[in-house]
């Protein structure tokens, strides 16, 4: 399973991790104005969360071992 990593302390709240992401992995805790990985189980490890953080707070690590190589 892919992991995401966010760094709060460097996070400045912008959202657009959280709009960049199209399979809505990521959600936004409104009470702790901040983005959650809600559903890591369905990243695509597209990077665009990561891509699109301004500060770079958010990491995407991929776990190529667990994709079915034999659907490519």
């Amino acid at each position: 399973m892919n992991r995401i990593e966010i760094d709060f302390q460097s996070c400045e709240g912008c959202r657009r991790c959280v709009k960049a992401c199209f399979v809505n992995v990521l959600s936004w805790d409104r009470e702790a104005c901040r983005p959650v990985v809600a559903h890591v189980e369905d990243c695509v490890h597209c990077n665009l969360c990561e891509l699109s953080c301004p500060s770079g707070s958010i990491e995407v690590m991929p776990d190529f071992a667990s994709l079915d190589w034999t659907a490519f």
